[in-house]
């Protein structure tokens, strides 16, 4: 656990966090204060991160002026072309070079300032502090679409967790390093955690608060991008689910027959 210290320090594991943004301006700023504040709290050692994916409106020139707040804490990773969620959560995974890593994405649905929830979890028997929402502060056909995504993709990854799409973990960056992430599109939250789960990683979870989209639009409610996730899920399934069953189911198959050289 996370110990404070007489005079308000902590003495803590180092955490890297980081922000997904793509057109982000309106909100990466308050995201960014409210993470450096938290973490100040939490522990001495720690960095922020903030992938912009291709953003097109003021989101860099927001993220310069942050940095000229926090010139040793915060970095920027500037993606010249938009790579989808799943390539700005590579980069930010990649970019992490701390003990825990914890990321949430920078539109300002979830409040930064809980990650302190997540970090009173830590401890040596866990990997995975995973959020989940304590109520989805969305439209009810987005709910709907949601509670849908959520159960579907349980069942099929066999995902032991309750809230497989809220984005707002933290994790053992040691854990993270077991694994490898292909997925650029929103599939890389399920691919994340069927991998953890199956490389032996310990979960724990956490009630957190699900705010209003305040500005702009999530792009995985268009109709062209819950195709595109439908696909990738599809695609992840053989990946993931049936291929190693195949591989599985053959082995024996193989085994039963000698090679020439043991007919020999």
């Amino acid at each position: 656990m996370f110990s404070r210290g007489n005079m308000g320090g902590v003495n803590g594991p180092s955490i890297s966090a980081f922000f997904p943004a793509y057109n982000d301006a309106a909100t990466i700023g308050g995201m960014v204060i409210a993470a450096m504040r938290t973490l100040a709290a939490l522990t001495p050692d720690y960095e922020v991160i903030v992938v912009d994916d291709g953003s097109r409106d003021a989101t860099a020139e927001v993220l310069q002026e942050l940095q000229r707040l926090y010139p040793d804490r915060l970095r920027v990773e500037s993606h010249p072309r938009n790579r989808g969620y799943g390539g700005a959560l590579r980069t930010g995974l990649a970019s992490a070079t701390k003990e825990w890593v914890f990321y949430t994405d920078g539109d300002a649905q979830y409040d930064a300032r809980e990650l302190a929830l997540l970090a009173d979890r830590v401890d040596d028997a866990i990997d995975v502090v995973n959020g989940y929402k304590i109520a989805r502060s969305d439209p009810a056909y987005r709910k709907l679409i949601g509670w849908a995504y959520n159960a579907v993709v349980k069942a099929a990854f066999g995902l032991r967790i309750r809230d497989v799409d809220c984005d707002f973990r933290l994790m053992r960056r040691a854990a993270l390093e077991k694994i490898d992430l292909e997925s650029n599109s929103g599939t890389i939250c399920v691919e994340m955690i069927k991998k953890l789960q199956d490389s032996g990683a310990r979960f724990t979870e956490v009630p957190v608060h699900h705010y209003h989209r305040s500005v702009g639009r999530s792009q995985f409610f268009r109709p062209y991008w819950l195709w595109k996730t439908f696909r990738d899920l599809i695609r992840l399934w053989f990946e993931l689910m049936w291929a190693p069953r195949a591989v599985s189911a053959a082995a024996p198959r193989t085994a039963d027959h000698p090679t020439s050289s043991e007919r020999s």
